[in-house]
């Protein structure tokens, strides 16, 4: 179990259970009222462990990938809203061919406000006719930025148009 200063879960592999104890106990002793109790807290922490996890899908409409950013800091006791971890949404969003050079726009159709944070903006391209792969963060020749409306690679004065299949991961909160 995580505490307040230590994050994640870890549940244990060893048997919670002693199984002798389980086949002789009396469904109407105290001892009974215990094991659902125990039992209640066991499968409470596995749903936790399961919902905070990190999501491996990556598909072309918004999903909630498991991770929790820090609560808002304009928020406290006093504020109509009570500060609270901000879940992370992923989006991936097909972009296509690199460009030739320069920069080239995609919309990613995700409604922006000024909530909107962007935690990770990044892209993979493929070239399919030799197979080699690069993965696009931001860098002086090649990078990756997102906007309110579109998310933009700039390839600077470097031809990777033989990169013809490049997706954009988006990862953001809302609130």
């Amino acid at each position: 179990m995580a505490t307040d200063t230590e994050y994640g879960f870890n549940l244990p592999t060893t048997d919670t259970f002693d199984r002798s104890l389980v086949d002789a106990i009396d469904i109407k002793s105290p001892d009974f009222k215990d094991f659902l109790v125990k039992l209640y807290q066991t499968t409470n922490n596995i749903s936790e462990a399961v919902n905070i996890r990190d999501v491996g899908y990556y598909v072309r409409t918004e999903i909630l990938n498991g991770q929790l950013w820090y609560e808002n800091t304009t928020l406290s006791s006093t504020t109509a809203q009570a500060p609270e971890h901000r879940p992370v949404f992923r989006k991936v969003i097909p972009f296509g061919a690199l460009p030739a050079a320069g920069s080239k726009p995609v919309n990613h159709n995700i409604t922006t406000d000024t909530n909107t944070r962007w935690k990770r903006v990044y892209a993979t391209a493929t070239n399919t006719t030799t197979f080699a792969g690069i993965t696009i963060t931001t860098s002086s020749a090649l990078s990756v930025r997102a906007t309110a409306t579109q998310v933009i690679i700039t390839t600077g004065g470097t031809d990777y148009s033989a990169y013809n299949d490049c997706d954009v991961i988006l990862e953001y909160i809302k609130q």
